[in-house]
């Protein structure tokens, strides 16, 4: 299989459906009806890096709902752990299993090496188009916060 190369600004995201953290089976089109999507993929739930960045969204809630956007987390971690993380970090995230990679290979985040996914953080518009991508590994905080200028903007232009 050759290297995917992740998705760019104006491509449509791929559909999928994966089970949250409480089992239940989400699906991307589904959760477009009601608005735009930012979707961040973070390597394991319950460590620091993940823990600070997912923590940012969670602080951000009130200014995505503003912008009429919904973040929705996406990891390798099977359904109980990402409950967990959701519980012992007060989370209020949707938060998604993808245990066989099937996802983050769509989207062009997978990898062999160091971990499963790249940090990677997808805005996708109600019509399905990705606005804008986020690939940073190390600054944890500027996933929330790049992903909600590029909504903010849109807001202004549309």
């Amino acid at each position: 299989m050759g290297h995917v190369r992740t998705l760019t600004r104006g491509t449509r995201a791929p559909d999928f459906e994966l089970q949250d953290q409480a089992g239940r089976p989400r699906r991307l089109s589904t959760l477009l009806e009601r608005g735009s999507v930012v979707l961040f993929f973070y390597p394991a739930a319950l460590t620091a890096g993940c823990t600070r960045e997912a923590c940012h969204f969670r602080d951000l809630h009130e200014e995505f709902e503003e912008v009429g956007a919904r973040p929705v987390g996406i990891s390798p971690d099977h359904v109980e752990k990402q409950a967990r993380f959701d519980a012992k970090e007060g989370l209020g995230l949707l938060l998604l299993s993808d245990t066989g990679g099937s996802v983050a290979a769509a989207y062009g985040v997978r990898r062999r090496f160091l971990t499963p996914v790249r940090r990677a953080t997808f805005v996708i518009g109600r019509d399905g188009v990705v606005s804008e991508v986020v690939t940073s590994e190390f600054s944890m905080h500027l996933h929330a916060d790049q992903a909600l200028a590029a909504l903010r903007a849109g807001v202004r232009a549309g």
